[in-house]
């Protein structure tokens, strides 16, 4: 893989020119900078941007005013290789608060290791109805101890407006969710994207998280998808890179609001 070569094919077609996440968001260019606008319960946020000194600044006060006079919390989801290089470091001035960092992660889905299985007794449940995605939902919760109410209404919507875009599944211990991811496969790209892979903490370490990935880079694979991207944190980053995916930047999350 040319790293560079797909790492600006990702920030073309994937942050550039983003799609919206679901129905109701739209996606907007402001100047040097593209965000998505939702309502509370979606995603808002600054998804890419293309700034250098002498105007960073500005536009970091022109996006506060605008999701401000919205009423909206919102996200400037800032990249590693993203300019000017202390980027970070003015949204901080500006009041926004860094979340951890994570590693945006990359692989080819035709060199990803997918013969990973669960374990005996756990079968894999895609979610297609409200009953699946409250399977999920419950992982989340129980996962990563948050609220998972902003997620039941994304995947919902997104499975009633647009089911072809969103694969949600529920690993099953008898009736028991204990282990949960999805994944976004984004039109008109080459890349489809992991998200939310959780499990509960009575069954980590039982080979539950790989056995997601690999059914969801089955799945991406299937549709004609070239990349599968995660942006991971430090626990799932060494078992990603196992599986084939390479390193090609980070990403932090930058929140302003309450």
């Amino acid at each position: 893989m040319d790293h560079t070569e797909v790492l600006a094919l990702y920030d073309r077609d994937v942050r550039e020119r983003a799609r919206p996440d679901g129905p109701g968001v739209r996606v907007e260019r402001a100047g040097a900078v593209v965000r998505q606008i939702a309502d509370a319960q979606g995603w808002n946020g600054v998804l890419w941007s293309d700034l250098d000194e002498t105007g960073a600044d500005r536009a970091v006060r022109d996006q506060i005013a605008h999701f401000t006079s919205l009423g909206r919390d919102f996200e400037w989801k800032l990249y590693g290789h993203d300019r000017p290089a202390d980027l970070g470091d003015r949204l901080t001035a500006a009041g926004f608060q860094a979340e951890p960092e994570e590693t945006l992660l990359v692989a080819e889905t035709a060199r990803l290791a997918l013969d990973a299985e669960p374990p005996a007794g756990v079968r894999l449940v895609e979610a297609v109805d409200e009953a699946g995605i409250a399977l999920v939902v419950d992982v989340h919760e129980k996962a990563f101890g948050t609220d998972g109410t902003r997620l039941r209404h994304q995947l919902l919507a997104r499975l009633a407006a647009d089911p072809g875009t969103v694969v949600a599944v529920a690993a099953l211990a008898g009736d028991e969710p204990v282990s949960a991811g999805r994944m976004e496969l984004v039109p008109g790209t080459a890349f489809a994207g992991l998200w939310g892979g959780g499990t509960v903490e009575a069954w980590r370490g039982r080979g539950l998280y790989r056995a997601l990935v690999a059914h969801r880079a089955r799945v991406a694979a299937a549709h004609g998808y070239r990349f599968l991207q995660v942006d991971a944190s430090p626990m799932s980053r060494p078992i990603l890179q196992r599986l084939g995916f390479h390193a090609l930047s980070t990403t932090t999350p930058y929140l302003y609001g309450s």
